[in-house]
């Protein structure tokens, strides 16, 4: 579920280049995030089902740490100090939730 969100938001940063509303209208960039995030959706309300909201919900913060690496990886931005402490900040706190 995280990595799809982590992936749908980097479509929508690729759409987010256009100008005009009717230019990011005919962006497939734009739909595939959108497709991306109703199955983020999706797999969250299914886990809901049987999962805490108090585990589910700090759990879904580790799309941060996704979006990260996709970022570097696709965009080229740069991992600081303060990326990753942040970010290591985060993975502490989910494994302390989900145990």
């Amino acid at each position: 579920m995280t990595i799809c969100a982590a992936f749908g938001a980097l479509f929508f940063k690729k759409a987010s280049g256009f100008s005009s509303v009717s230019n990011l209208l005919k962006d497939s960039n734009l739909y595939i995030g959108c497709l991306l995030y109703l199955i983020t959706v999706s797999v969250n309300i299914y886990l809901l089902r049987f999962l805490d909201y108090s585990v589910v919900l700090p759990l879904s913060s580790v799309t941060y740490v996704w979006i990260l690496f996709l970022s570097k990886i696709y965009l080229n931005e740069k991992l600081t100090a303060k990326k990753l402490l942040s970010i290591t900040g985060i993975v502490i706190g989910a494994v302390l939730v989900a145990l």
